[in-house]
Formats: C-alpha cells, structure tokens, sequence
C-alpha cells in the first residue's frame, strides 16, 4: 500500500500472484507423486492412491476371496478405496490449505476446501 491510503503496488501484486502460482504448482507435483493408502477389512484390502487420487495399487490378502460371497470383497475394496481417497484429500488439504488462504481464503475452485 502507499502511504496516505493510496492505491496498492500493481508490480508487487503481480509478483505475489505469481509466486503464489508458483507454489500451487509445486505443490501440485508434490500431490501427484505422492502415495497414500487406504485400507478395510482389518487389512484385508488396501489401496494405494496417490495425493491427487489415482488409484496406484490395490492389494487383497488371500483371506479375503470367498468364491461364494463376492460382494463382501467388493465392499472391502471400495471401502479401502474410499479410505485411500479420504487420505489423498487430507493431504491436499495440509498441502494446498496454506496457499488457498493466502488466496483470501475463498479456496481454489476445483480443490475439494
């Protein structure tokens, strides 16, 4: 701001939008490389998803495949998945939380906060 209640900086602001740009980007490339598991079923089922939420592994313990009862290992799955997933946006939001209130705290449209 200038002294006296003039109007803000227009090249300081520019320089700000721009490193914070910067940030979101490395902080975006940090999510995707990153890996979070997700599990169900004591164990039975995890999932590996990464902190932008693709799915990377999925990994079911012998004990788990019942023939006869299918939907029981699709519950389990899902369930990993959705786990997988609730860590994925955990992470986002400790990841990107920071930059979105330096945004005003409005949030990043597209970003689940």
């Amino acid at each position: 701001m200038i002294p006296g209640g003039g109007q803000p900086d227009m090249q300081q602001l520019l320089q700000q939008a721009q490193k914070m740009q910067q940030d979101l980007a490395v902080a975006q490339e940090e999510l995707a490389r990153a890996e979070v598991e997700g599990q169900a079923g004591g164990g039975l089922v995890k999932a590996t998803v990464t902190g932008s939420g693709d799915l990377r592994a999925l990994v079911i313990d012998p004990k788990a495949v019942d023939p006869a009862d299918t939907e029981t290992l699709a519950d389990l799955v899902v369930a990993a998945v959705q786990a997988a997933n609730e860590n994925a946006q955990a992470l986002q939001q400790q990841k990107l939380g920071p930059l979105a209130q330096g945004l005003g705290g409005g949030g990043i449209p597209g970003l689940p906060f």
